[in-house]
């Protein structure tokens, strides 16, 4: 099993790369891990045509193998105004379902205070029909994330708050390679055994 972490900040060196960074660590079950983050990357904005993903765009040539390949995703973005953000929506428009449908994915909002649900329900209701990821039930928010999940050199004596939410991420890695094993033999099954005129139901309703 493989699995895809993709960090949805716009800004370099942030919060969100360093949750990124954790959970790739903690991805053990996976027999490979791959990390991204979309802001070191020169993406095509969509508008529409699939065409635009293939003019000059050797980033997307790159995550596109990386999503295809994969048999999990952890999809991360900050809270910015309690939306998603807008490079996370691009990226997931620009996903097709050949390469994404029925995959596994675990939401993850980060925030500097003591919100962010509100990018978890921005996804789960509009980023997902056309794609088909599949977002697992369970969900994380990593809530005041300045003051969670650095490095134990520089924090020997771990907050409960601090304890609870890398348990939590323990649990919900377990949980998504749970659904992983599962989805990848929905997947061999509707290749194998397709239903008829099956690309004709190619979007969501």
């Amino acid at each position: 099993m493989k699995l895809l972490v993709v960090s949805g900040s716009q800004r370099e060196l942030s919060q969100s790369a360093k949750v990124g960074q954790f959970i790739a660590a903690q991805s053990k079950q996976f027999a490979s891990v791959n990390h991204i983050e979309l802001c070191k990357f020169d993406l095509p904005f969509w508008d529409g045509e699939s065409e635009t993903k293939k003019e000059t765009v050797a980033g997307w040539s790159y995550i596109e193998k990386l999503v295809r390949q994969a048999d999990a995703l952890v999809l991360i973005t900050p809270e910015w105004g309690g939306m998603v953000t807008p490079i996370l929506k691009n990226f997931l428009l620009l996903c097709d379902a050949q390469d994404t449908g029925h995959k596994p994915a675990l939401l993850v909002s980060v925030v500097s205070g003591i919100s962010g649900a509100y990018p978890i329900s921005e996804l789960r209701m509009n980023s997902l029909k056309n794609n088909k990821i599949v977002a697992v039930p369970d969900h994380l928010i990593v809530r005041d994330v300045n003051e969670v999940l650095n490095p134990i050199t520089s924090q020997p004596r771990l907050s409960r708050r601090d304890r609870n939410i890398r348990d939590r991420i323990d649990y919900s890695i377990h949980m998504l390679y749970q659904y992983a094993l599962a989805l990848f033999k929905v997947r061999e099954a509707r290749k194998n055994q397709p239903f008829p005129k099956q690309q004709e139901y190619c979007y969501g309703m």
